[in-house]
């Protein structure tokens, strides 16, 4: 068994965040991991990029190949289609229905949710939604490790487990909130 994966967004939506969570399932779940990133201006709301490799076995390299990827996780609807072409055949595209407009020229939201539904097998989320549902605006990034989570090889609740502990230094109710978005998150990303 392996899995590839993409994730994508702008620098501080936590995209580095949910890499480190799922990384941490992985292994605890008994996978071999891989992970590469790339911050690009990540501080002035540039592009950040996270490869992220898990296996029963060995990983030859830290990469996804293009035309690789099982899944493409973006918190930023744009961002998602930059990185398309990494997607495999039979591969799942997962994004945030809220666009990051940080350049003059952004493309039309409505022509942005096409092209993401053009996929097969793709999920659009309102994460900023489920998130104040959840009870902390902030948690949009955990929406996305639950709504990956349902394409993912790990059990959710050491998925729950990892989340509780990166947050239990901010107290209980930040990382009850986080983990109630995840929840939320699988939910919508499973429908």
């Amino acid at each position: 068994m392996k899995k590839d994966l993409i994730l994508a967004g702008v620098g501080g939506q936590g995209v580095l965040s949910i890499a480190a969570i799922i990384a941490q399932a992985a292994i605890t779940s008994g996978f071999t991991v891989r992970q590469s990133e790339v911050h690009g201006m990540a501080q002035r709301g540039g592009a950040v990029l996270a490869h992220l490799r898990m296996s029963d076995g060995a990983i030859a390299g830290d990469l996804v190949p293009q035309g690789g990827a099982d899944l493409i996780i973006s918190m930023e609807i744009l961002e998602s289609l930059r990185y398309a072409a990494w997607l495999a055949p039979r591969g799942a595209l997962i994004t945030a229905a809220e666009p990051l407009v940080n350049i003059p020229d952004y493309p039309d939201l409505e022509v942005l949710r096409k092209a993401v539904s053009s996929f097969p097998l793709h999920r659009i989320l309102e994460t900023e939604t489920l998130a104040k549902e959840a009870g902390l605006p902030r948690a949009v990034n955990m929406v996305m490790v639950g709504a990956a989570s349902a394409f993912l090889p790990l059990d959710e609740n050491v998925i729950e487990k990892v989340i509780g502990q990166m947050f239990s230094g901010k107290g209980f109710s930040v990382a009850g909130a986080n983990i109630k978005a995840f929840r939320l998150g699988r939910e919508h990303g499973a429908a």
